[in-house]
Formats: structure tokens, C-alpha cells, sequence
């Protein structure tokens, strides 16, 4: 047994300047005419999709263009810049422009709220904004919500119809005749992005993205999940789009709501598969469930798609199988364990969950997420709310014990961006290098492989000891009429009641005093669920806006205290 897994770096062949968008002008050498983006733009008089693109030539020259034009009105290396567009040609365009002039973007997802999205801004003090109109509208209204959110704004780019707010327009960029920009030689250590995390355990944090971080990641995706030129990809999340075109391929912007991936139309996901031949996918667990659900239904098949990446939450076993009965008869889905401060940090493929782990799943082990991906290193530690300040050989839980998970390698974040407090909480010294706190749950089995038992935050701290949220409900979302369930934590620790919530299969019609009976039993019969004697049921779980598959504990914990009557 092991408490650490650690597998050699790789030889990464990196640019000699490490810039994500440096790979785009050697792309549009290699294969000028090939489509690098793709969008959906509107349907004929039949009813069939009409879709816009830019080969590679010409998002690199678009890129140019727009580069010279925001250098034009001051947004130039180092500036952090708002950016504030729909998934479309020109998110693509304007965001390696950025990285070319080497501005710091600032991305914020849109459905955490508005007043919650000003917090963020406000903190990061950026000078540039390029939005759309009603980011601008936003950004005119802010001060009647939260004054000053946007007082350090000097440059502005509106992308559509501009209004009365004056500032340049992305039409006024592009109108320019095009001539090649020299790149900003921007250094591997130096600022890139700063992408907020969701905030589904606590407020939004700005995580600080470098180039080498950036670099590494795509080299990542080549080596771990075979992405290469010719590859034509389905990204449903935005940012995860942006890496099809440093990998050479074809990205297909998606016809959906990005911040509602549950409630995607699946017949819109199976018509961009079947019209642009889609090679490679991403999708949430939920979206996954979504369409694969309905493939099921209507016997769809997808011969073309060899690779799908899903992340955000673990994955039930029956949405992999009914989802890896869709495509290719030797294609694979990847099940990438990581966060937004740390991506990828391991990998697990769904045939060996199917063959393998998913019957230790079932019995309250914990979800294997697989063994750290090449460079990373993966360590199991005591469970501590407080902060670490350094690395001790002590803190090292036996192996085979259940601890935090912490990990080391090339796409870890240092910091985050003028928070110390949560820096200090999530980073342990360890000499000239550090360790990030994952805040999750885990073991490490004998070969090395990650085992996720949940959100540190989420364990129910009973008077006989902690329970995890993953290891328990696994035991009862193998009910047929359970779609799926969350274990909270009811009272003060360390003596919490353990309360089971469940929502059921939109199918489900038996009697709730039966299933609630049939719960109990499952529960009995294993000793770390066999406490809870309490069993709710909800109509609709909250879940996070990015993936719509993190379950918020946290807001049910408290609907279930009101619903028994327990105060605080």
C-alpha cells in the first residue's frame, strides 16, 4: 500500500516562447485551411444548421488585427482585462489576442450572479473590459449593485452594437487592413489569466494562471488524451474550447446555454455531431446524462466520436455505460480528476471503471479517479480545517487511510490572485516548492491510483466519527428508483446527524414509504452508512453553474434542518 503516487515527468517539446497563443500562427502555417472554429449562426429555410468559420489562417490573422487594435487603446502586456463574450468566433479571436499582446484575462462565470460577479471584479481591479452590449449595460448599471466594481476600468472594447458609453468597437478592429503582430515575448512565470473558480464550497477565488502552467496543460491533453491535428472537437464548456486550436483541431462551438448543461437539447448536440463529424468531446456529467439518456431512447449512435472527457463530479457507472454504448466501438471516455487551481491531476478510463473499479465504488469505497497523470504527484494527508504553513513527513496519513488529498506538479497554481488568507489555507511550503491542498477526500490503493471520497468540507462529523459523502451515497444511488442522493450533515460537529437526501428517477412512481424502507435495509447493511435513520426527499438538488453536477450539501444541509426541525 501507498500514501503517495508519483510518476516521472514528461520530455514536453515546448515553444522557445511560452505563450498559448504562440501555437496559433505555427498552426496557421502547418494547415492554413483548415477550420480551427466553428459556430452554429442560424438555420436555412429547411430547418438545417448554417454554420460560420475560421480556418487557421484566418483566426491568426484576425488575431492580429485585433491585437494591434487593443494595443491601439491601451490594452497592452500585463493588463488585466475583463472578458465578457458568448461562446463564438469572436470569444476565440478576442481571447488569443489577449494572450498575444499578452493582456491578463479575467474570466468570471456569468451565472454565479450578478452581485457575486461585481465582488469578483472589484477584487481584481482590472483596467481593460471587452464585452458585449449587455456586459457594458451591466458595466454602466454596477454602481446602483455595488459601487466601484468597475472605477479602475480605463479601456474599453464593445463587441456588437455599441451604445452611449463610448470607448473603440471590435468592428473598428477588424475593418483595418492586416499586417502580422509581433507577439509579446511574455516569460513562464509570468501572469496569464485569472479564472475564478465556481465558488461551490465557499466565495469565488481568482486562480493565477501562467504561461508555463497553460503550455503545460496542452501539452497534457496530447500526451494523456491523444488531442492531435485533424481531430474535430465538441468542447461544451468555453474554456475548455480554447485548447482545440493550440492542439491543431477543429473546435465546434456548441448550440446551448454553456452555464446549463443539464438542461441541454440533446437532439442540438446530435446534429453537430452528425454534421461536422465531432471526433472528441467534453461534457459534464450532467450533459452526458442528458444525451445519453435520450441516445438510449432513440437508438442513436455516434461512430465518429473516439474520445469524450467528462469532469466536474464523479460519474455514475450507468451514465459511462449508457453513454460508452453511443460512440465508437474502440472509442474511450475519460473521467480527469483535477480543479480549476490544479488540471489535470490524474485520469481514469471508463473501461477500467466498468470492468474493474465500479464494483468497489458500489460498496462504499470511493470513486477511483485513476493514478496521477506524468509529473504529478499525489500525497493523502491528516484531515485539518486550518492552515499548513509547512510541509512535516508527520502529517502523512498510513497508508490505505482515508486524508486529504494534496498534489504537486507542472499545472498547479501558486496563488490566488490577492487572497493570502485562502492562499495560506490551500498551499503547504515544502522547501523551494509547494503543495496544493485539494480539499477533497481520498486514499491511495496499491497501485498507486486515486480513490475521491468527497468534499473535505462536506464530511458529517458525527460523535462516532466522519462520514464522506461519496463512500455513503454510492450505496444507495444503486436503487433503481434513485437518481441520485446527498448525505448532510444536521447540528453542530463533531456531533452531527447524519441525514440522507434523495431525489428520485423522473420515472420513479412507488410508494415513498416503501422506497424510504428499502433505503434503511441497503443502509444496514454496511457499517459505515448502517447511522443514518433519517431519509428526505427533495424535488430538484442545487447543483454548481459551471458543470450542473456539484452538488451544494451546503444549501440542502439547511433545508433538511428545517424540515426536521433542528435550529443551527
Amino acid at each position: 500500500m501507498m500514501n503517495e503516487a508519483v510518476i516521472a515527468p514528461p520530455v514536453e517539446d515546448l515553444n522557445s516562447l511560452v505563450n498559448v497563443a504562440a501555437h496559433l500562427p505555427r498552426m496557421a502555417q502547418l494547415q492554413p485551411h483548415m477550420r480551427a472554429v466553428v459556430f452554429p449562426s442560424g438555420r436555412d429555410r429547411s430547418g438545417l444548421v448554417t454554420y460560420s468559420h475560421y480556418t487557421y489562417k484566418q483566426l491568426n490573422e484576425t488575431c492580429d488585427k485585433i491585437a494591434h487594435g487593443l494595443e491601439s487603446v491601451g490594452i497592452k502586456r500585463g493588463t488585466k482585462t475583463v472578458l465578457m463574450v458568448k461562446p463564438s468566433l469572436d470569444f476565440f479571436a478576442l481571447t488569443f489576442a489577449l494572450f498575444k499582446v499578452g493582456a491578463v484575462p479575467v474570466m468570471i462565470d456569468p451565472g454565479m450572479g450578478i452581485k457575486r460577479m461585481l465582488h469578483c471584479l472589484k477584487s481584481t481591479e482590472p483596467e481593460g473590459f471587452v464585452g458585449i452590449s449587455m456586459a457594458h449595460a451591466l458595466r454602466i448599471l454596477s454602481p446602483m449593485i455595488l459601487p466601484g466594481a468597475f472605477k479602475s476600468i480605463n479601456s474599453v472594447v464593445t463587441v456588437g452594437r455599441r451604445l452611449f458609453w463610448g470607448g473603440a468597437t471590435l468592428k473598428q478592429f477588424l475593418d483595418k487592413p492586416w499586417t502580422p503582430y509581433e507577439m509579446a515575448p511574455t516569460e513562464p512565470e509570468e501572469v496569464a489569466a485569472i479564472l475564478f473558480t465556481t465558488g461551490s464550497t465557499g466565495p469565488a477565488k481568482g486562480v493565477v494562471y501562467t504561461h508555463r502552467i497553460f503550455n503545460a496543460q496542452v501539452g497534457y491533453m496530447r500526451s494523456v488524451f491523444g488531442f492531435s491535428p485533424g481531430d474535430i472537437d465538441l468542447p461544451t464548456f468555453p474554456l475548455f474550447a480554447l485548447f482545440a486550436p493550440a492542439l491543431g483541431m477543429t473546435a465546434i462551438v456548441p448550440d446551448m446555454d454553456p452555464t446549463k448543461p443539464a438542461q441541454v437539447d440533446p437532439r442540438k448536440i446530435i446534429e453537430a455531431v452528425e454534421n461536422q463529424g465531432v471526433t472528441t468531446m467534453f461534457g459534464s456529467p450532467a450533459l452526458l446524462n442528458r444525451v445519453g439518456r435520450y441516445g438510449e431512447e432513440h437508438a442513436i449512435k455516434f461512430p465518429s466520436i473516439r474520445r469524450v472527457l467528462t469532469a466536474g463530479a464523479p460519474v455514475a457507472p450507468d451514465n459511462l455505460q449508457r453513454f460508452r454504448n453511443l460512440i465508437a466501438d474502440d472509442g474511450e471516455i475519460y473521467t480527469p480528476y483535477g480543479a480549476t487551481e490544479s488540471l489535470p491531476v490524474a485520469a481514469m478510463k471508463s473501461r477500467d471503471i466498468l470492468e474493474e473499479t465500479q464494483k468497489a465504488t458500489a460498496q462504499g469505497k470511493g470513486t477511483c479517479v485513476g493514478s496521477p497523470v506524468d509529473g504529478m504527484t499525489a500525497r493523502i494527508i491528516r484531515i485539518s480545517d486550518e492552515a499548513i504553513p509547512e510541509w512535516s513527513d508527520d502529517l502523512l496519513v498510513p497508508a490505505g487511510d482515508i486524508g486529504e488529498i494534496i498534489v504537486q506538479g507542472p499545472t498547479v497554481t501558486r496563488t490566488y490572485y490577492r487572497r493570502p488568507d485562502a492562499t495560506a489555507l490551500a498551499k503547504i511550503v515544502d522547501g523551494d516548492t509547494f503543495w496544493h491542498r485539494m480539499g477533497d477526500v481520498g486514499w491511495l490503493d496499491e497501485k498507486g491510483r486515486i480513490w475521491f471520497c468527497g468534499r473535505m468540507k462536506h464530511r458529517v462529523q458525527t460523535s462516532d466519527g466522519p462520514m464522506f459523502t461519496i463512500q455513503c451515497e454510492a450505496i444507495f444511488n444503486q436503487h433503481p428508483e434513485v437518481y441520485r442522493t446527498a448525505l448532510v450533515g444536521v447540528g453542530k460537529a463533531p456531533d452531527q446527524t447524519p441525514v440522507l437526501l434523495v431525489e428520485r428517477e423522473a420515472s420513479a412512481s412507488g410508494n415513498l414509504d416503501q422506497l424510504t424502507q428499502e433505503l434503511l435495509d441497503l443502509g444496514a447493511q454496511h457499517k459505515h452508512t448502517s447511522s443514518i435513520s433519517t431519509i428526505l426527499y427533495h424535488p430538484s438538488f442545487p447543483v454548481d453553474i459551471r458543470h450542473n453536477a456539484k452538488i451544494f450539501r451546503e444549501k440542502l444541509a439547511i433545508w433538511a434542518a428545517e424540515q426536521i426541525g433542528v435550529k443551527g
